[in-house]
């Protein structure tokens, strides 16, 4: 069993930079595959990107793809989202997300899902 809670959400302005946070419960936690996505009132929860469990080899969506980077920190069992560039378009409930495979990321199917973090860039 692994829970997560991310935190570092909150307002910012256009251009402007956040780190976010996702603490993982769990003797498990590096066993998993970590993501993020981030969900708008009324669309379907977007796929951001994950972070491999072995190598950390990193994947990104092509939206974030050079503003965003994924990063863990084993011995804190915490991943990380930091964001750069940030546009009124990246607002949105962050969510972090444990799967078993890149693959099952990328069509949603995690195992656990944190909260959501809420993110607003304003113009």
């Amino acid at each position: 069993q692994v829970q997560l809670g991310e935190s570092g959400g909150g307002p910012v302005q256009a251009g402007g930079s956040l780190r976010l946070s996702c603490a993982a419960s769990g003797r498990t936690f590096g066993f998993y595959v970590m993501g993020w996505f981030r969900q708008t009132p009324g669309k379907e929860r977007e796929f951001v990107g994950a972070i491999s469990r072995s190598d950390s080899t990193t994947y990104y969506a092509d939206s974030v793809k050079g503003r965003f980077t994924i990063s863990r920190a084993y011995a804190e069992n915490t991943v990380y989202l930091q964001m750069i560039s940030l546009k009124p378009e990246d607002t949105a409930v962050y969510y972090c997300a444990a799967g078993l495979s890149v693959d099952n990321l990328r069509i949603g199917a995690a195992t656990y899902w944190g909260q959501g973090t809420q993110v607003t860039v304003s113009s």
